[in-house]
């Protein structure tokens, strides 16, 4: 038995009608060869009884399986992230994010993002520790040990940290200061923001340090974050009208096929919370 239920995305949700192989099982219930499924194990895109599986294992008749049979795709492995490398420790590494690229693996796809490239060039585990979203460039930083991203977790919850970016907006209103919104709580994009307080609505604040108009009504500014949330920059200087370059999800005109927009993480600065160390990184 499968179900239709969010078909429109390529997921197909399944009670495995037999035992057997898992790809001998699909086979007789999706429309696709057996090289496909195989490649959608090795992406992450097939789920038994809710866990991700990534070899062919023996499931039973009666188990549920999901298959992202659609997985998104994002930018393939070039090689050149040790090229990309601002700064490694025994603790962390330091990267240059391209645009196009998630930090970590997505639902349906488990191999094309930076973390994966990263522990496959440098041939260790690295770990997640903030976010950039997938169209945003420049400096992210991951824990090589779970003591240190335990503790850089806390310079973040505590706002111990600095992070500054560039953005090129359209319009040319806005000037150095605070903005400052409340954002809805779910889990959807785009996120909504509301100048007034709402219950249970999280707090965000950033900073425009700098203002400088361009041409073609169009504005570079350096923001600094105070509060971290998703989509924050995006949806608060969306809301004040002034959405960034390419940013078409938010409302600006959309300047390009590929996933990019013009917002880059420039600056990021802490003291290691291990070594007392101060750092600073600058692009």
């Amino acid at each position: 038995m499968h179900s239709a239920r969010g078909f429109e995305y390529g997921v197909r949700h399944i009670i495995s009608p037999k035992s057997g192989a898992l790809i001998d099982v699909l086979l007789g219930i999706l429309e696709t060869d057996e090289a496909q499924l195989h490649f959608l194990l090795h992406m992450g895109s097939i789920y038994h009884n809710h866990l991700r599986v990534l070899s062919n294992i023996e499931i039973s008749e009666g188990d549920y399986v999901r298959v992202h049979t659609k997985p998104r795709r994002f930018l393939p492995d070039d090689g050149l992230w040790k090229e990309r490398i601002l700064f490694e420790n025994p603790h962390f590494v330091v990267v240059k994010k391209v645009s196009g690229l998630p930090v970590h693996g997505s639902v349906d796809n488990l191999q094309e993002n930076l973390q994966s490239y990263l522990t496959k060039s440098l041939q260790c585990d690295v770990l997640v520790t903030h976010r950039l979203d997938v169209p945003t460039r420049g400096l992210i930083l991951y824990a090589k040990t779970s003591e240190f991203q335990k503790a850089f977790n806390k310079l973040l919850i505590q706002r111990e940290m600095t992070k500054v970016y560039r953005a090129k907006v359209e319009g040319q209103r806005l000037s150095p200061g605070i903005l400052t919104h409340f954002m809805e709580p779910s889990p959807r994009a785009p996120k909504v923001v509301s100048r007034e307080a709402k219950e249970q609505w999280q707090e965000c604040i950033l900073e425009i340090l700098e203002a400088r108009i361009l041409g073609n009504n169009q504005s570079e500014l350096k923001i600094r974050l105070h509060t971290g949330r998703t989509h924050q920059i995006r949806a608060q200087l969306s809301s004040e009208g002034h959405p960034i370059l390419g940013d078409h999800a938010y409302g600006a005109r959309k300047l390009w096929e590929e996933d990019r927009i013009e917002l880059e993480a420039c600056e990021l600065g802490f003291t290691n919370p291990l070594t007392g160390e101060k750092h600073y990184f600058k692009i």
